[in-house]
Order: C-alpha cells, then sequence, then structure tokens
C-alpha cells in the first residue's frame, strides 16, 4: 500500500465541501472540548494538531477553540490551498507524512485523526507518531471506520471492506470505481491493536445516544428508528458498529 497523493485533486467534492467538512469539524470539535475538562486540560491554554488537515476547512474551526492549531497533510497542494485561505493567526500547516512527523516530542496537548488511519500505507507508525507528538496526559481524538461494514463510502460499494485485498482490488475494477482499493480498513479487534499504547475512553453510545450534544443531528435524529437501531446495534454487536468515535489518552 502506499499514499494516494493528490487526494484533494481526485476528491474535489468532498475535501472542498465547506458544509460538509465544517459539520465534521463541529462533531469533532464537541468531543474532544466534552472531554477535556475531565482531564484538567483548557482548550484556551492548549495547542492541537490537525493530521491530514487537507484543505484546512476542519482546521479552521478548532482555530475557534484552542491556543494554536497546526495542520498536517501531505497533499501539498491541499496545504498550499488552506495556506491561501488562512483566517486567523493562530493557525499554521505544514506539508508532512503523518508515519514520521516534523514535530518534537511532546509538543502538543491534543491531535485529531478522523478517518486518516485507512489510508496511510503503515498506519502503526501514525499511531506510534502520535504517541510521540502528544504530551502526557494528551488526548488524540480517533474516528475510524470498521473493517466490518456493509458499505463502503469510499467507492460507493456494499461488501467491499471485508474482502481479502486482491478480491477488494478486482471488485474496484470489475465496477469501474478505480484501478484498485487503496484503502485498508481495520476490524474492532485490529483497531485496539492499533492504538494498544492509549487509554481509551469510548465516545460511540455517547454520540448515538445525544446527538445534538455532539453536533450530530445531522446524521441521527433523535427518537429515530436509526438512533434506536443504532444503539440496539451498540448493545448486542458492537464489533459490528460501521463507525467508533475513541479519545485516546497517552498515560501520564
Amino acid at each position: 500500500m502506499d499514499y494516494q497523493h493528490d487526494f484533494s485533486e481526485l476528491h474535489p467534492e468532498t475535501m472542498f465541501d465547506e458544509r460538509g467538512r465544517l459539520q465534521k469539524a463541529q462533531k469533532t470539535a464537541a468531543v474532544i472540548l466534552d472531554a477535556m475538562p475531565g482531564f484538567g486540560l483548557e482548550p484556551a491554554r492548549a495547542r492541537l494538531l490537525d493530521i491530514g488537515c487537507s484543505t484546512g476547512i476542519l482546521t479552521r474551526h478548532y482555530a475557534e477553540s484552542f491556543a494554536e492549531v497546526v495542520g498536517v497533510d501531505i497533499d501539498d497542494g491541499a496545504v498550499e490551498w488552506a495556506e491561501s485561505n488562512r483566517s486567523a493567526d493562530n493557525i499554521e500547516y505544514r506539508v508532512g507524512d503523518s508515519m514520521e512527523l516534523p514535530f518534537a516530542d511532546c509538543e502538543f496537548d491534543v491531535v485529531t485523526c478522523t478517518h486518516i488511519y485507512e489510508h496511510v500505507p503503515d498506519a502503526q507508525r501514525m499511531l506510534d507518531e502520535i504517541f510521540r507528538v502528544l504530551k502526557s496526559g494528551g488526548l488524540c481524538f480517533f474516528a475510524a471506520e470498521n473493517r466490518l461494514r456493509i458499505w463502503d463510502g469510499h467507492y460507493n460499494l456494499p461488501l467491499l471492506t471485508p474482502l481479502p485485498k486482491p478480491l477488494r482490488d478486482a471488485y474496484v475494477r470489475w465496477t469501474r470505481k478505480g484501478e484498485r482499493c487503496y484503502e485498508t480498513h481495520l476490524s474492532l479487534w485490529g483497531l485496539r491493536r492499533l492504538v494498544h499504547r492509549f487509554e481509551i475512553i469510548d465516545y460511540t453510545a455517547a454520540v448515538v445516544r445525544d446527538p445534538e450534544k455532539y453536533e450530530a443531528g445531522e446524521m441521527i435524529r433523535p427518537g429515530s428508528f436509526k438512533q434506536r437501531a443504532a444503539l440496539a446495534l451498540l448493545t448486542v454487536a458492537y464489533w459490528a458498529f460501521p463507525t467508533y468515535l475513541w479519545i485516546l489518552r497517552k498515560p501520564g
């Protein structure tokens, strides 16, 4: 597996979608801001690293709550666009590889890693780098898709991610969705191994139970059948839930 370079050019409908990216940023920030006080962290004094910042739309939103925000991405075209649209003095953008972050040890209080792990050639190296750049007691927001999911949003295909890699590639070519499937997803057990150095504070059920509190009302309407079904799945088959929302805490 290697990087999909120029990801923003390949998926402009997503990476330049101001409304959609802002909604994602609001959900992420709501979880982080809810978790921080319990660990004695103050957003107004915190330095945040946004991994996979792409066009910087999420990064700009985080800058409204945190003292300093740094966005990093391997897509130099997206980072250039982000820098040209920088909205505040407390934002910085860097071109960099998440498997070899260009930052010192223990430099950040908070890291965001939202649906990034499956795009990285070596997800374990990335998590080790996140662990390294976080301060002791620091937090990482980690949103991760489950390999055992019915629908894949990257290619809009059913039952893609559970397949072995050669079959995934063949499926993507056969349906004319691309030359191959670049992403590599993990099951719940694989994800737990991936983040084994961290303490996990699981926000998945909390967001489903109270979507309005966590800015997720457009995805899950309170009292809806979707909400009831999601809560039931979390109770009886957590291993099959499509996406996990975790706060990862570096011990210390």
